[in-house]
């Protein structure tokens, strides 16, 4: 099968120009570029990060990613924007709402919003989210953004989010696909049933053969439920030609390359060269 290519980075204060990457990654023929997003980060160190014992500097210096994606629908007129993946219980859905519909008719057609619950449970503490209700938080409030952007209109009552009937516009021209992020053993009913897509993070070539079965049971229930074609998106791709090889034998629809975070006078120039590397594999 044919397999996008896209790039995914935490877009920083100390690193490479939005706008700058933005052209970049368009310019070298890549599908899409993904943003990350945390609001901010705690001080407090009682939340493990997944990835290891330090956090690295650049979970707290993000850009916020809807004003960046914003600025980067000006500059490219391909590229598909997204999240990777946007914190959706840190934000009311209103609000968010619309944030994604106003880059969404910036760059019509071409926005993705990617969501999870996230990791840090103090970061959800700071936004009043109980972290035992993380998940329920989320699905509730990816509900409610369909309710505003498909209703002329919307309200919506559930036990976390609830609103009288009221007006919000612009409305999106294309409904943003909503992508599910996540691989634990019940990710696959969020995805069908409340995404249009799965977007876990980073899958180890030594578990590929397992999460091939993953995708094949996705596309099986997908099937049975009249969904059709949920794509997968990996964020965190390994970028080698076998690796490729086997993330589409795997039936993945789209693999983002995670950009090397860089700070110092030449963040830029180390950036877009790292881009024309991950471009020899397109």
């Amino acid at each position: 099968m044919v397999m996008d290519i896209g790039v995914c980075t935490f877009l920083t204060d100390y690193g490479i120009d939005p706008l700058v990457l933005a052209r970049g990654v368009e310019e070298r023929g890549f599908s899409a570029l993904f943003l990350t997003e945390h609001t901010h980060i705690p001080t407090s160190r009682r939340s493990p990060w997944p990835g290891g014992a330090e956090l690295p500097r650049q979970y707290s210096h993000t850009f916020d990613p809807f004003v960046a994606l914003g600025a980067m629908a000006a500059v490219t007129d391909r590229i598909a924007l997204g999240t990777a993946v946007t914190l959706v219980n840190q934000h009311h859905p209103i609000n968010l709402a619309k944030q994604v519909a106003s880059v969404e008719r910036l760059a019509p057609g071409r926005v993705e919003l990617g969501v999870g619950p996230g990791w840090n449970k103090e970061e959800m503490a700071h936004h009043g989210i109980d972290p035992r209700q993380r998940t329920a938080q989320m699905l509730e409030r990816i509900e409610a953004l369909r309710a505003i952007w498909t209703q002329e209109e919307a309200e919506y009552h559930g036990e976390f989010v609830d609103f009288d009937p009221m007006w919000s516009w612009p409305k999106p021209t294309a409904v943003p696909p909503v992508l599910v992020g996540g691989g634990g053993p019940t990710v696959l009913d969020r995805v069908l049933s409340h995404g249009d897509g799965w977007i876990p993070l980073r899958v180890r070539l030594r578990e590929l053969d397992a999460f091939a079965e993953r995708i094949g049971e996705l596309r099986r229930r997908a099937d049975e439920a009249g969904r059709g074609h949920l794509p997968v998106t990996i964020f965190g791709g390994v970028p080698k030609p076998d690796a490729l090889d086997s993330y589409a034998k795997a039936g993945v629809d789209r693999v983002l390359f995670t950009l090397t975070d860089r700070d110092g006078p030449d963040a830029e120039a180390q950036t877009l060269a790292e881009l024309d590397s991950l471009a020899e594999l397109l």
